[in-house]
């Protein structure tokens, strides 16, 4: 009786969650307002390259069916008002949609789904006896790993790249110290700090400036909002550093000489963190492959002692 009731609890739940996914609730405003400011993926201006497309390693049918499923619940989740403020800055530093996470998902948990079926039917054919509610069992908790493991790997990736932004940002301070050295203005010395490289960090600050000139704005506006948009600390400072040097006329060459000293020295202690971490796990796993081998070594002669 346990596994039918099972069965049947899980069913349900499943029913339950399908039908508040496709009801329709009323909309309130702040919801209206989300759909028009979230609403289109198409006006949303992108930067991407091989490395930022989500899909960049599918053919190019199955490639046309994930971007059009990625449309689609990009659609569903502004009708919804899904803000998803965890990921946003993640996929915001990745230079990836909601839609295209969301597709991920689906996609990666229907797949875990599928595979129980034939798990339980190479297991049956082992000449295990199992329930048959065992795939469903199983079913359930593939596709739930299947939906939160792009999560997982959304994190870490964007874990990645903030780093590798953060060491972009050091450099570009000593860049617009430079230019500001040369005589230029601070817009001119920012703006030719970004056209340095055609690295992707660099793009995407370059883009910002170039966003700011159209739309009417200050450079430094432009950067504080991108680091607010990535969720990178150090592009909100430099901003609001900006800010004061454009507003009350400080000393911006030095500070930000001092600024790009100091970022440096952050990382490189992270960096000796990480290879100290790095140098501790090592020498557990020595330590474990040596206790693996005593014990390898001493069990036949405490075997012996307790069967004489």
């Amino acid at each position: 009786m346990i596994w039918p009731l099972l069965t049947g609890a899980l069913t349900g739940l499943g029913v339950y969650a399908l039908i508040r996914v496709l009801m329709r609730p009323r909309p309130g405003v702040a919801t209206l307002v989300a759909r028009i400011d979230a609403g289109s993926r198409s006006m949303q201006t992108h930067t991407l390259s091989e490395y930022d497309a989500s899909f960049s390693g599918m053919s190019e049918r199955t490639r046309g069916l994930m971007t059009a499923l990625a449309d689609r619940l990009e659609v569903l989740a502004a009708q919804r008002g899904w803000h998803l403020h965890r990921q946003r800055a993640d996929l915001a530093i990745l230079n990836r949609t909601v839609g295209a996470m969301l597709a991920t998902k689906v996609v990666a948990g229907l797949m875990l789904f599928a595979l129980a079926p034939v798990l339980w039917a190479g297991l049956r054919l082992t000449g295990m006896d199992l329930p048959a509610g065992v795939p469903l069992v199983l079913g359930i908790g593939l596709g739930l790993f299947g939906f939160v493991l792009p999560d997982l790997s959304l994190r870490s990736e964007a874990d990645k790249r903030r780093r590798e932004f953060r060491r972009t940002v050091g450099i570009f301070l000593d860049l617009v110290a430079m230019n500001l050295a040369g005589g230029r203005g601070l817009p001119e010395a920012l703006l030719a700090a970004a056209n340095v490289s055609d690295h992707w960090s660099l793009v995407r600050i370059r883009q910002a400036l170039a966003n700011a000139r159209l739309f009417g704005t200050t450079p430094w506006e432009a950067l504080g909002d991108l680091g607010r948009e990535i969720d990178l600390e150090e592009l909100e400072n430099l901003s609001g550093a900006l800010v004061l040097a454009a507003d009350d006329g400080a000393k911006i060459r030095q500070s930000l000489s001092a600024r790009a000293a100091t970022m440096r020295r952050k990382e490189l202690a992270r960096a000796e963190g990480e290879e100290g971490e790095r140098s501790q796990s090592m020498l557990v796993a020595q330590l474990l492959l040596l206790m693996a081998f005593l014990i390898y070594l001493g069990y036949p002669a405490v075997m012996l002692l307790f069967t004489a």
